[in-house]
């Protein structure tokens, strides 16, 4: 993105965001100085990020690969941030041709470039909104008019979840869309952890809850309690490159437990 580029009305190039800030980490354009300020300082606490986003891009295709194979063709992507190569509904259609997809985001300039990128294609929408507020998101003409809500949806919840804190509030939207959603519907999520590198996330997660907003890496057992009421298909949870290989795939480019993010696809009973 060029530096002369002017931000629409009501978007402080000067604050970051987390969306922006991950597309930094992929390589995007889609973004400015303060984001790649925020991304580079991370970096520098934690060298291996731009690999751990590439895997967890990867891990994303994946899982939307495999829930199309069970004849899902309906995804609601919460916190769906920037779409970058690779896109929800690119991979979905390579299995189910009609697959519908919604993008949901709260960031205004991830969503001005996602309507950008999805203009004229009816089968894919936009829409502004925080996911907390699962109502507002269930009852958008967007989601009403491209989802049928009678039929198995896949929800995502991709990179997202670790930015908001525990709360009532929190617990309320999962269980929302849990009830909203017929049996037969899976989840997809993915997830920081700090299981295997405390001091290194730590330094990170200062980094976001000072300039962006707040990040909050949980364990397995504190993500499979968000997790309440669905059910984890094989095999369960797992770091990024190790749910669902495809064959052929390279060995990772590091260590398990370096990607530091916690992935897994549930399916509700």
């Amino acid at each position: 993105m060029s530096e002369t580029w002017t931000p629409p009305k009501g978007i402080d190039p000067d604050r970051p965001s987390p969306a922006r800030v991950y597309d930094c980490y992929l390589g995007g354009t889609h973004n400015f100085a303060a984001d790649r300020t925020v991304a580079a300082q991370a970096i520098a606490a934690m060298p291996q990020l731009p690999e751990i986003m590439r895997a967890n891009r990867a891990f994303l295709r994946r899982a939307v690969r495999a829930v199309a194979a069970e004849g899902v063709d309906q995804f609601l992507d919460l916190g769906s941030g920037i779409p970058t190569e690779g896109t929800v509904h690119e991979v979905a259609r390579q299995v189910r041709p009609g697959a519908r997809v919604v993008y949901v985001d709260v960031d205004p300039v991830a969503v001005i470039h996602s309507r950008s990128i999805l203009r004229g294609d009816p089968q894919n929408g936009i829409v502004q909104a925080d996911l907390l507020d699962a109502d507002e998101v269930l009852a958008n003409p967007v989601v009403t008019g491209l989802l049928d809500l009678s039929r198995p949806v896949c929800l995502l919840l991709v990179a997202v979840l670790h930015f908001l804190p525990d709360s009532p509030e929190l617990r309320a939207a999962l269980r929302r869309y849990r009830e909203a959603l017929v049996p037969g519907s899976y989840v997809v999520v993915s997830h920081a952890t700090a299981e295997a590198q405390p001091s290194e996330t730590a330094k990170v997660t200062d980094l976001y809850t000072k300039v962006s907003k707040p990040l909050v890496p949980r364990n397995r057992a504190e993500l499979t309690e968000l997790l309440d009421g669905w059910e984890l298909v094989e095999p369960g949870l797992a770091q990024g490159p190790d749910w669902r290989p495809d064959p052929g795939d390279p060995p990772p480019a590091l260590d398990l437990p370096m990607y530091a993010t916690i992935v897994g696809v549930a399916r509700k009973p």
